[in-house]
């Protein structure tokens, strides 16, 4: 089989899913030969050559037929070439002759035997004949745009058959594929052929009452392979090309758009070769996203990458072609500096403190401003590219705050859902920000916006009161996965439905979980039972309880607070010295991240004091850590922990706690949490005890609690909030949003 097929708005259009099984189709099959038939130059076809999800034609008719060549070596396919070639008059005399000609504009791009224009209404078509006919050449137009003037005799599809006819294809083997009236001399060849869905109605029009072409319900590359499925002869190249755990053939999955600012794949560098591969690291959100495609749902995620100036621009690329096979990656380069400034800068100096109440810690720029503006549109541009019609966008981040209000204008076909991985704070504290109009009319152009808990979303809905009227079409009450109560950041009813200005906007709280599956999996290691078994054998004889406190090195998080808590603690209960030890694992900040470099100094001198103060040969009463440990390590240091003590002074959710919980309880042990009020995870977890890292008498109070508690309490409250951790997981998590978002109506 030959298939000879334009490109724009046909091989390279229609939806992402049936361009990748027609691709997957022609890659595996080398009974098929591909045949591109464009009206672009060459050069404009060469950069597709180099596109590893694409496969390479064995030739190329480029330059609306004036151009053929051999699409592996680029030379030049003789005889045809020269016939060709000893038609085209000087191109100079023929713009010479139209110079004159109203509503004509040479199109400045690469071409080669023809001379494209660019025409409006206002053009004399008869005038134009006649300067072709002067050369002895002829028009052809397309899409009311488009004007070509070529050689006599020498068109799409003329090229097209000279070309088949000098490889000795039979005619009934060959497959034309179009979607514009420039394609329609493919059919008047005779070959059996498919005008694509969403053809040029003057194309359906001409090819109306062709018996030999085919009417294609489905655009772009989806129509080449409903006209295969139709034509008994190609059927057969259709069988067995969808993965086994993709749709059939005519179910469509919508696509799903992932927009984050990390990518599902890791740039590393072996022998000076760069490949990029799926991460390593089987823990956090982006397992969890990756496993929405594991069923074969078509989709992209677009994520950013620091540009290397000596590399070439990244092209889309599978993620994991056999576990994902309609997953791409598109990367978004940009110039580190840049990266810098809009992330670890202007992010973490302006929104971050804001987001989490330390107004005081807040930077405003408004030349920094600009730059977020320009980074997110950069954002929305590739989401507008990449994206089939309707499909389904789940963005990210504070990062990309003011990408649904250039995406919306873009692309209004889209649905947009937006997640919020960090907390959101009350009316008085958001307003400060400058550009809060701005980025409130952004996120209203979304159908769906979702955070951890029901407070946050509760502190939106009163930011939007400050901004518009607003009337709440639907609210419910929570205390299903809720607490309503008890805890600093408990409501009892949360806003799920909101109209703005006579449209409809979904909200929702939908608290990150943890991998259930990989924490159990890990512990299960015979080589981490056998550390944990080691460390307490090797301890057996120590009376000394365990405190474990894992944190990124982050003011929010209350680092200084804790240390210092816990210097208090042991000034006030000198019986627990020698008897307790603070386990204290920091995660050092993003490199560059200058904003934290007080704050590590201040524990630092903080840690030394207390471990200089109370320290014996044989007792260090803080082991402090700053580095990022391995997850297994971290789950090691979990399983022997007595207490977790997680204090941060703000916290968008915090899965530390959980998978402390989820590790005590699948090893069923009778560890205790305590656990912020101001952590968003407080109001998933009852059962912890509670503390106001604000008040060091709540911090100390509330240790000690932890520290008496008798075992069989302890193993009630684990097993209790184990309940809580297991059903909702990291999985959980992301089908529910994308439930949410499906249901919502744009």
């Amino acid at each position: 089989m030959l298939l000879a097929t334009d490109l724009d708005g046909t091989f390279l259009g229609g939806r992402m899913e049936d361009r990748l099984n027609l691709y997957r189709l022609i890659k595996n099959n080398k009974a098929i030969k591909l045949v591109f038939v464009t009206g672009r130059g060459l050069e404009s076809v060469i950069p597709l050559l180099n596109d590893p999800i694409m496969p390479t034609p064995d030739y190329i008719i480029a330059d609306v037929g004036a151009t053929v060549v051999d699409g592996h070596t680029l030379s030049a396919i003789e005889p045809i070439q020269g016939e060709i070639e000893s038609k085209w008059p000087s191109v100079y005399e023929i713009q010479g002759a139209l110079k004159a000609c109203e509503g004509l504009t040479y199109q400045r791009v690469p071409q080669q035997r023809r001379c494209s224009y660019l025409y409006d209404e206002q053009v004399d078509m008869e005038l134009v004949g006649q300067v072709a006919k002067q050369f002895n050449c002829e028009i052809i137009t397309s899409v009311d745009k488009y004007l070509d003037i070529m050689p006599q005799g020498v068109n799409k599809g003329k090229t097209l058959m000279k070309l088949v006819n000098l490889l000795g294809i039979a005619h009934d083997d060959v497959l034309v594929a179009g979607d514009t009236l420039n394609d329609l001399s493919l059919y008047q060849t005779g070959l059996r052929g498919v005008a694509v869905g969403k053809s040029e109605p003057s194309l359906l029009e001409a090819t109306k009452g062709m018996e030999h072409v085919y009417q294609a319900a489905k655009a772009g590359a989806g129509g080449i392979l409903e006209s295969m499925q139709h034509y008994p002869l190609f059927k057969k190249y259709i069988k067995g090309i969808i993965p086994k755990n993709q749709s059939k053939m005519g179910e469509e999955s919508e696509q799903l758009i992932l927009v984050y600012h990390r990518l599902p794949i890791e740039r590393t560098v072996v022998n000076g070769r760069v490949t990029r591969t799926a991460p390593k690291s089987p823990n956090g959100v982006i397992p969890s996203l990756l496993g929405l495609f594991e069923s074969g749902r078509s989709g992209i995620w677009i994520g950013e990458e620091v540009l290397q100036h000596e590399e070439p621009i990244v092209k889309n690329q599978y993620v994991d072609k056999d576990r994902y096979p309609n997953l791409l990656a598109a990367t978004i380069s940009l110039p580190k500096e840049d990266i810098d400034q809009f992330y670890r800068v202007f992010s973490k100096e302006a929104f971050w403190p804001t987001i989490f109440s330390f107004v005081d810690k807040a930077k405003f720029d408004h030349e920094d401003w600009e730059h977020y503006l320009g980074i997110n549109k950069i954002f929305a541009e590739r989401i507008a590219k990449e994206a089939d019609e309707g499909a389904t966008v789940w963005i990210h981040e504070y990062n990309l705050w003011m990408v649904p209000s250039y995406l919306k204008i873009m692309r209004p076909d889209l649905k947009i859902g937006f997640f919020h991985h960090t907390a959101f704070p009350a009316a008085d504290i958001f307003n400060i920000i400058p550009w809060r109009r701005e980025i409130i009319g952004s996120l209203l152009m979304c159908d769906f916006i979702s955070f951890h808990i029901p407070r946050y979303v509760e502190n939106f809905v009163d930011v939007l009161r400050s901004h518009t009227p607003l009337r709440v079409i639907q609210k419910i009450n929570v205390a299903k996965q809720f607490l309503t109560y008890s805890m600093a950041l408990g409501v009892d009813q949360m806003t799920k439905v909101i109209e703005v200005d006579g449209r409809q906007i979904r909200l929702g709280a939908q608290p990150v979980g943890v991998n259930f599956d990989l924490i159990e999996k890990v512990l299960a290691k015979p080589a981490v039972r056998k550390k944990i078994e080691a460390f307490r054998k090797d301890n057996l004889d120590k009376d000394i309880k365990r405190i474990v406190s894992v944190e990124r090195m982050d003011y929010v998080k209350g680092p200084l607070e804790k240390i210092l808590a816990f210097g208090k603690f042991l000034e006030t209960y000198p019986e627990f010295r020698g008897k307790v030890e603070l386990i204290n694992v920091c995660t050092p900040p993003s490199q560059g991240m200058k904003i934290y470099d007080e704050i590590r100094d201040q524990v630092n001198q903080a840690v030394g004091e207390i471990n200089g103060k109370y320290a014996t040969l044989d007792w260090t009463p803080i082991q402090y850590f700053f580095q990022t440990l391995p997850f297994e390590e971290v789950l090691i240091q979990y399983a022997l922990a007595d207490v977790a003590w997680i204090t941060p002074l703000r916290d968008g959710l915090n899965l530390v706690s959980k998978e402390y919980i989820a590790t005590q309880g699948i090893l069923q042990q009778s560890g205790v949490l305590v656990l912020s009020e101001f952590a968003g995870a407080s109001v998933e977890l009852p059962y912890c005890v509670p503390t106001n890292p604000y008040d060091m008498r709540s911090m100390i109070d509330s240790l000690l609690k932890a520290l008496l508690m008798d075992e069989e309490e302890a193993i009630t409250r684990i097993n209790r909030s184990l309940e809580q951790v297991k059903h909702y997981d990291i999985h959980y998590w992301g089908t529910d949003f994308v439930k949410e978002l499906d249901e919502a109506v744009i």
